[in-house]
């Protein structure tokens, strides 16, 4: 194994440039990171025969971000002086578990000079460290460095050189009321009707996880929608790659990992087909992991985050009212993105979905392409299905799915991630029936007791109420909302001293219930959760145990209104959130904004030419297509001014930070191999300089 190594001093100078680089060897000595802070003091000591010697004292405080090898970082430092004859390490005490170690113990060295040299001990120590890291008392960062007597083994210039074009940006990220102007107008951008909302819709999609905005501006060219790389398309997909990689790992996943260990054989191509291999054996492997796999996507509705499924209720909704001829066209908006550009993708290539650590092996590969062609063609819902594949063996193949099962089983399951959790733009035609079963519910009312409250019901959950019958196929007894669904958590045993109990909690009391089983109870706390996660009066806190005697079991309070003693657990899982740190964003399209500035500039000089001048149109201008001359100029006046600003704050934060900056302290540590300090985890072999 070898390696490039830059300099982060460096980086800039090779900017945009094609550079060789010459390979380096790779060694457990030579990959290090992390720093140390030391104190250092040389002063001048009388022994007790009246000869003065020198002694340097060396303070080791502490270290920061040493790496975790193996799940495990237990360091120490052992500290030793060069110089004409090396001390003897002196060694700290071992730090378990951390890679931030607090040391805070001080060692004291000896320093001679060497005979064969008349240069005195205090230049000598002068020529190893800077005066002024030894006249005063304070702490100095050092960067950690490859220990010199590394990896030799391999001469640098046998292993060859690489080529590479670096591109370095570095980006100062302000506190967030700085960016608020530009922050502003990038989210009010989704209701502006003007061309200029290209310049910032391609990053929206990252704004509107950060706002409560309706995401309307994805179908406003409901035209656009079903081209290969239109800007709405483009902003659809980036939102499901953010959004939607966790729904893929629980999707996907266990089904791809089985596919990649298994290696069976699912070559159907004739021509391709290897002498040992069996063609109906190999189409039925096929089949079964297609239809494993279609069955895992077209039951995951409930699990579709909540973003995407406000997406594509616009979709279908756009697509429904803009090609009003078409009936399918509602379902084809939505699996035009659902099947060929999120789930058809992840299978081909499941490494770059975070699906697979690695790309899969050829033999596995081509299983994948295979069974990534017919989902994407069952997902389609195409009138004319052989005419779908130029070979004729997967057009034999996909007789196998030639069944109005599937072509149900993917309406009911587009019916359902299209249908928003905004209430006020509820619009389907009829519910969508979510799950259903027999389960034990107690009577809301409270002023009965005993076993006779608990009875057998039918509960039937839509995506737009939550309802419970005396048995199967008849009227309701009782209706929920979803809308007045406030929170669904687990009820704790002893409430009733029954198990697999949870509640459905209403504005006016708690509905307690009981599954048959722990799967069961948890299925239904997932689905009705999800539906209802939206709901604006949703609560925060709970009770975890029943309202029974006058009091909650839990908390003990008497009054059967008050808050929770307990924060809810529904909502999100904690791996659904999105990482996106808004800022930096912000950060990063101000950059794009500040290098594309004079393109800016010229486009608002543009505007204010249209909207004063109706002659011919000036050449310098002609590349601009404006259809609101006056409006685009206005938002282009605060974008730049929004930008100018922000430059300015960039300018100034250089300045200071080119005038506060001190050589040595923790910020900047100095990268400087006179003194060692190896800091050794107590389990490996790998030690570090400075």
């Amino acid at each position: 194994m070898c390696k490039v190594a830059v300099k982060k001093e460096d980086l800039q100078k090779y900017h945009g440039k094609d550079t060789w680089f010459q390979l380096q060897p790779v060694s457990a000595d030579s990959e290090v990171q992390g720093k140390v802070h030391l104190e250092l003091r040389l002063s001048e000591v009388i022994t007790d025969s009246g000869v003065v010697c020198h002694k340097l004292a060396t303070r080791v405080s502490e270290c920061q971000g040493l790496p975790i090898v193996n799940g495990q970082c237990d360091p120490y430092a052992a500290v030793c002086l060069l110089g004409p004859s090396r001390s003897d390490a002196k060694k700290t005490k071992v730090k378990r578990k951390t890679n931030n170690p607090q040391f805070d113990e001080v060692f004291y060295f000896e320093v001679r000079t060497s005979t064969e040299t008349k240069t005195s001990v205090r230049q000598v120590i002068l020529q190893k460290f800077p005066s002024q890291y030894l006249k005063q008392k304070s702490l100095k960062g050092y960067f950690l460095q490859p220990r010199e007597n590394g990896n030799k083994s391999v001469k640098a210039d046998e292993l060859g050189s690489l080529r590479l074009n670096i591109v370095y940006t570095e980006d100062h990220v302000f506190p967030s009321e700085r960016y608020s102007p530009l922050t502003d107008l990038l989210l009010q951008s989704a209701h502006v009707e003007v061309s200029v909302c290209v310049c910032v819709a391609t990053f929206e999609s990252k704004f509107l996880h950060m706002s409560s905005k309706p995401l309307s501006f994805f179908p406003r060219d409901p035209n656009t929608i079903f081209r290969g790389n239109s800007l709405t398309s483009k902003c659809i997909d980036e939102t499901m790659k953010l959004a939607g990689m966790h729904y893929l790992q629980v999707t996907l996943k266990p089904i791809i990992d089985e596919i990649c260990t298994e290696h069976k054989p699912c070559e159907i191509d004739p021509v391709k087909l290897k002498e040992s291999e069996n063609l109906e054996t190999n189409r039925e492997n096929l089949r079964q992991y297609v239809d494993r796999i279609f069955n895992v996507i077209t039951t995951s509705g409930v699990r579709c985050p909540t973003v995407m499924c406000d997406i594509f209720f616009s979709l279908r909704e756009s697509a429904a009212t803009r090609f009003q001829v078409d009936q399918d066209v509602r379902y084809t908006a939505v699996s035009s993105f659902i099947f060929l550009r999120f789930f058809a993708p992840a299978i081909l290539s499941p490494n770059l979905f975070q699906l697979r650590p690695h790309h899969p092996d050829p033999c596995t590969s081509r299983t994948l392409t295979l069974i990534s062609k017919t989902i994407q063609t069952l997902g389609s819902l195409a009138k004319s299905k052989s005419a779908n594949f130029k070979e004729s063996y997967m057009a034999a193949f996909y007789d196998y799915f030639n069944e109005q099962k599937y072509a149900d089983s993917v309406k009911n399951f587009l019916d359902l991630i299209s249908s928003s959790g905004r209430w006020d733009q509820k619009s389907i035609e009829t519910p969508i029936m979510l799950k259903e079963g027999f389960m034990i519910k107690r009577a809301q009312g409270r002023n009965r007791f005993g076993m006779k409250n608990f009875k057998k019901r039918w509960f039937r959950l839509t995506n737009h109420e939550f309802t419970y019958h005396k048995t199967k196929g008849e009227g309701a007894l009782c209706r929920i909302p979803i809308e007045n669904i406030l929170a669904v958590e687990r009820l704790e045993e002893e409430s009733f001293k029954m198990k697999n109990m949870f509640q459905v909690i209403q504005p006016e009391r708690a509905l307690y219930i009981q599954a048959n089983n722990c799967v069961e109870a948890r299925d239904w706390i997932d689905i009705l959760t999800k539906v209802s996660q939206c709901n604006r009066k949703r609560l925060s806190t709970y009770h975890p145990s029943a309202y029974l005697n006058g009091h909650w079991l839990c908390c003990k309070q008497s009054i059967d209104s008050a808050p929770g003693c307990t924060p809810c657990t529904g909502g999100l899982p904690a791996n659904i959130q999105l990482d996106i740190d808004g800022d930096r964003e912000t950060e990063r399209i101000f950059s794009l904004f500040s290098t594309y500035m004079s393109k800016l500039v010229k486009m608002q000089e543009a505007c204010g030419s249209k909207s004063v001048y109706d002659g011919p149109e000036q050449e310098e201008y002609s590349t601009f297509v404006i259809d609101d001359p006056q409006e685009t100029y206005k938002i282009l006046k605060q974008i730049v001014s929004a930008v100018q600003t922000l430059e300015q704050q960039h300018a100034q934060y250089k300045r200071d930070k080119f005038r506060k900056t001190k050589y040595g302290s923790q910020e900047h540590p100095i990268g400087d191999k006179s003194f060692q300090c190896y800091i050794r985890q107590q389990s490996e072999s790998s030690t570090y300089s400075i």
